[in-house]
């Protein structure tokens, strides 16, 4: 049986490339035996990060954002305010080494997630992410995910588009796809705070993947002469 897995929450957007130290370092522990898996939940600044198929013709507005070359699976997207980024510290070694189950079970994880605001999440063969239907002809992504596994132990994971600013997006071919749009659950209509969205997530997690436990606040570092 698993242990709990650790879960970290920040309040302010983490730099990205800080954000990269921080998971190599938390998966090297977790590969030693020294630390917990955790979920690590936080929003970047604006910018766009290219997978290991990033295609340089899907770059379409390289002046608009930093561009960050990143080694997750998958091609271009955007991460910033509004959008909650999910990295899934995960020991494979624990659960049958098998990559396949564990890409369904993030998947599972958003839709069951989306499932908490009654909007339907559904897969697409040929198609990474989640897709809601915005008419009877069309389909928007609003959640994407991209991992990469380094010793046994995954890194890089999920983001989930709350209320972030969508025109982004047109700078980029979101992960290659052309004919299908991106959407958020504010475009929906659904109007929530991120702690209600930190909520079911973590709730539907629970469900997935099994119990978590809550990482301490890193306490502020007290002022000179205070």
């Amino acid at each position: 049986m698993t242990k709990p897995v650790a879960w970290r929450v920040s309040d302010h957007p983490v730099a990205y490339p800080e954000a990269v130290t921080e998971m190599e370092r938390r998966v090297a522990a977790i590969a030693d035996g020294r630390a917990k898996e955790m979920v690590w939940l936080l929003e970047h600044p604006p910018l766009y990060t290219a997978g290991t198929s990033a295609k340089a013709s899907d770059l379409l507005d390289a002046a608009r954002l930093p561009v960050f070359e990143t080694g997750r699976g998958g091609q271009f997207t955007y991460h910033g305010p509004g959008q909650r980024v999910g990295y899934v510290m995960m020991d494979l070694r624990q659960r049958n080494n098998d990559v396949r189950r564990f890409v369904h079970d993030l998947e599972e994880w958003l839709i069951r997630t989306l499932a908490r605001f009654n909007v339907r999440g559904e897969r697409r063969e040929g198609r990474v992410g989640i897709w809601v239907a915005s008419s009877s002809t069309k389909e928007d992504k609003i959640a994407a995910l991209g991992i990469r596994v380094r010793r046994g132990v995954s890194y890089h994971g999920v983001s989930f588009n709350v209320d972030p600013e969508l025109d982004h997006f047109t700078g980029i071919v979101p992960c290659g796809i052309h004919e299908h749009g991106v959407t958020s659950l504010a475009k929906l209509g659904i109007q929530v705070m991120m702690p209600e969205v930190d909520m079911a997530l973590r709730g539907a997690f629970e469900e997935v993947f099994g119990i978590t436990t809550v990482l301490d606040r890193p306490r502020a570092k007290p002022k000179v002469g205070a």
